[in-house]
């Protein structure tokens, strides 16, 4: 097992270091700033983009609430505490990054808009190698996958580079998906995982459909303010799963 995940890493560093190589530099493009739905109301610019980001707040306070009123998730891994502790707090200073970002869209502030973003994209990683692979390895690896996430930030800001936090966002949303059908879980309630990706994969579409969803609501909603709704979903889903589950005996018995 250990030669196996050295070799593991071994094969993904160089992969990393291939694809760094071989293919161009994906800038920032301007076009990114300019949604589809600038309408202000009270005073706020872009409100709906902005006050979309509210539930991330309302999940993010209640999920580190239940972890650490009496332990109501019944956590029991350290590696656990700190990766969902991670998780809840990326979560709830999403609502001020993205609400910080969208009051005023540039490259600058979109800073705060996708570190938060990245906290809880390694943080759900990790959680889930403990999960999945070994709880050791998950464990260990929760700092460097946070110091991943945090360096593609600034290596985008420093380099217009998008190419390393695109591997960060994207990853975890292969992955995670992949190990939970084909891995044997530790906990009941691991569909729950599924959902939560889905819901990701629906916002991820609702992003890119942003000025057509705002045509097609009759500039309603945006596409943009739905995105926001959709992905805090999967905090609310892995919420569920933590307060539901208990141990999978059937994995432990085989």
């Amino acid at each position: 097992m250990h030669s196996r995940a050295i070799y593991a890493w071994g094969v993904a560093i160089v992969c990393f270091v291939v694809l760094m190589v071989v293919t161009p530099a994906i800038p920032q493009s301007e076009k990114y700033h300019d949604f589809a739905d600038k309408r202000v109301f009270f005073g706020i610019p872009n409100t709906l983009d902005v006050i979309s980001n509210f539930p991330f707040l309302v999940i993010g306070v209640v999920g580190l609430i239940l972890m650490f009123h009496g332990n109501y998730f019944r956590l029991r891994i350290g590696g656990e505490i700190c990766g969902w502790t991670c998780f809840y707090i990326g979560v709830s200073t999403v609502a001020f990054g993205s609400s910080y970002y969208h009051l005023k869209p540039n490259d600058a502030r979109l800073v705060w808009d996708r570190l938060p973003m990245t906290i809880a994209f390694t943080s759900v990683m990790s959680i889930f190698i403990i999960e999945r692979v070994d709880e050791r390895k998950g464990t260990l690896s929760l700092i460097p996958l946070l110091l991943a996430g945090v360096i593609s930030i600034f290596y985008w800001r420093f380099f217009d580079d998008l190419r390393p936090y695109a591997l960060v966002q994207f990853v975890p949303c292969i992955a995670i998906p992949v190990m939970a059908i084909v891995l044997p879980p530790m906990y009941t309630y691991s569909s729950y995982w599924l959902w939560a990706a889905g819901f990701y994969l629906l916002a991820k579409v609702e992003e890119a459909l942003d000025e057509q969803i705002y045509g097609w609501t009759f500039n309603i909603v945006s596409g943009h303010t739905l995105k926001h709704l959709c992905a805090a979903m999967v905090p609310v889903f892995l919420t569920l799963m933590l307060a539901k589950r208990h141990i999978e005996t059937e994995r432990y018995s085989s």
